[in-house]
């Protein structure tokens, strides 16, 4: 007999790392690693007293001290990773049972002898996890996704949270820009509060989004974990998988009243701020802004007017006095639509267009 042989024999006695096996008047060591290449927890689980069966010889120590004759039954039978190379491929949806599991991930068996290992960082996209124990359990069937295989180091590396697909893959769509959202404050940070919009899904509200009243030192000034708010997507940024909130913009503004009580058409009074080209800024408002179109013929004189013109901005408390100079006629022979175009000037403008989700007005001359 030499290492290499293939033998017969009878199974004599079993113990819970292997079995002894009778080759006929000498006992060889069946080691419980050696008798499949599936994972066997006990060599009873799969022998029997009494059992014939065939092996390969892999060791013998002819040692007078150790005399031991080693044997494998699995040796006899084709590796099955040599048929990994074409069966499993990266990015295949798989299914198998979690065999081990460590506080670094999970070991799962696709078929006997093929095993893969679900990394922590892969199970969720969601949590934080510190253990895989808290999600999985050996014995526990689970679908996974083929991350990685090296056939010649034998491992297989899968993803769990992949077979869920992407929270991102949507986000755009499903979150798009100037959807109101709602969800839990899952973290706090110095410069703003993460909010979860879905598994896997989180958004940040930067701290200068989150009052239009006040100035916030810190976010939890105003927020706290676990508090549930409503809030604006104002940006989306799938490739880097950020997503941005407001609060603040959705309570309303002086100009989202301002919007809501006027109608395009009507003729509204204000100052004109900067004048540059065709266009020109009107301030209807404390904090309201709006854009208005010169025509060439307008806008002509207004360019020179502009350039000899001190752009004195008059103080607006005195905006009621002027107006009552200027259109009730207190300031002869000075009328608006012939005057000059110059930054600070009171006029009368007509609303060409309102823009509510833009928060946006656009004036012509009146």
């Amino acid at each position: 007999m030499k290492e290499g042989d293939t033998v017969s024999g009878t199974v004599r006695s079993l113990t819970d790392y292997g079995a002894f096996v009778d080759l006929g008047g000498v006992d060889a060591l069946l080691h419980v690693s050696d008798i499949a290449w599936s994972r066997v927890n006990k060599a009873a689980d799969v022998l029997s007293v009494g059992q014939q069966i065939e092996a390969k010889v892999l060791k013998i120590s002819s040692a007078a001290d150790k005399r031991r004759i080693s044997v494998g039954m699995k040796q006899l039978l084709p590796h099955p990773w040599d048929a990994v190379p074409g069966k499993y491929n990266v990015g295949e949806r798989v299914r198998g049972t979690v065999t081990r599991v460590a506080e670094f991930g999970a070991f799962v068996e696709l078929e006997p002898g093929i095993e893969g290992l679900i990394h922590v960082s892969e199970m969720s996209w969601g949590k934080k996890l510190r253990s895989a124990s808290t999600l999985v359990k050996p014995g526990e069937i689970v679908d996974a996704v083929i991350l990685g295989v090296n056939a010649g180091e034998r491992r297989m590396s899968l993803g769990l949270k992949q077979a869920l697909g992407d929270p991102w893959a949507d986000a755009a769509q499903k979150f798009a820009v100037g959807t109101v959202i709602e969800g839990p404050v899952v973290s706090i940070t110095k410069f703003g509060a993460f909010v979860q919009l879905s598994e896997g899904v989180e958004g940040m509200i930067h701290i200068s989004d989150m009052s239009a009243e006040k100035r916030i030192n810190h976010p939890q000034e105003v927020l706290k974990v676990g508090q549930l708010v409503r809030a604006q997507v104002l940006a989306v940024d799938t490739e880097k998988r950020q997503l941005r909130l407001g609060i603040k913009q959705l309570v309303p503004s002086g100009l989202d009243e301002y919007i809501a009580e006027h109608k395009e058409g009507d003729v509204v009074t204000g100052r004109m701020m900067e004048i540059s080209g065709s266009h020109a800024s009107v301030e209807l408002g404390e904090g309201i802004r709006a854009d208005c179109r010169l025509d060439a013929v307008t806008a002509a004189p207004e360019k020179e007017a502009h350039s000899v013109s001190t752009s004195t901005k008059p103080d607006l408390s005195s905006l009621g006095s002027m107006l009552q100079a200027r259109w009730k006629g207190n300031t002869p022979g000075n009328s608006p639509k012939t005057e000059p175009l110059r930054s600070g000037q009171i006029r009368n403008f007509r609303i060409a267009k309102l823009d509510p989700a833009a928060k946006k007005i656009t004036l012509e001359l009146a």
